[in-house]
């Protein structure tokens, strides 16, 4: 995220609030009164199918701005859930509306903002597409530097990637052993 944004966003902050991992930090249908601004921790956007596996939107880390999409919505579309102990800036929906429309400047960012996480959004989408773990793994891999997050948070890339943490678990174990990778 833009360091401009956060500089606009931090003065606005009403709260600084804890969430222990697993808690929501809101729930599909809760009306949209704040601004997230992830300052530490991990949160994931869910939306849960029909047969109750979560579909990952967007998966929020330090200095990420959660749910940005919410911002003209009256109420959230999705539940949002701390996959580790998170810390969040609420910035009330009001003060970001009012950056938007007086200060071209934040706007101008924000749209810039919007652009990458929609080029982002098509990334995961193509990642989906690919057939095997492997082929997913190695897609998010390039994408995220080469660099998987704590084993702690695997499970999270496995939701990410549309794979099961199992499968995540045998091909990453496989990647180990017939490469120097992660080493």
């Amino acid at each position: 995220m833009s360091a401009k944004i956060i500089t606009h966003l931090l003065p606005k902050a009403v709260a600084r609030k804890s969430f222990a991992k697993r808690e929501h930090l809101f729930h599909g249908g809760d009306p949209v009164r704040v601004l997230f601004l992830v300052a530490n921790g991990c949160v994931h956007l869910v939306r849960y199918q029909a047969d109750g596996n979560p579909a990952i939107l967007q998966r929020a880390t330090s200095e990420t701005i959660l749910a940005e999409a919410s911002l003209f919505s009256e109420r959230y579309h999705c539940d949002a859930v701390a996959t580790t102990t998170t810390e969040a800036l609420l910035v009330p929906i009001g003060d970001v509306r009012s950056l938007l429309e007086h200060d071209a400047a934040f706007a101008a960012e924000w749209m810039a903002h919007l652009s990458r996480e929609l080029q982002s959004a098509r990334k995961r989408a193509e990642i989906a597409t690919l057939k095997t773990v492997g082929a997913r793994l190695s897609a998010w891999l390039a994408w995220n530097d080469g660099e998987l997050p704590p084993k702690g948070q695997w499970r999270g890339v496995a939701d990410e990637i549309g794979v099961s943490a199992e499968a995540l678990y045998r091909e990453i174990s496989r990647l180990r052993r017939t490469s120097s990778w992660g080493r």
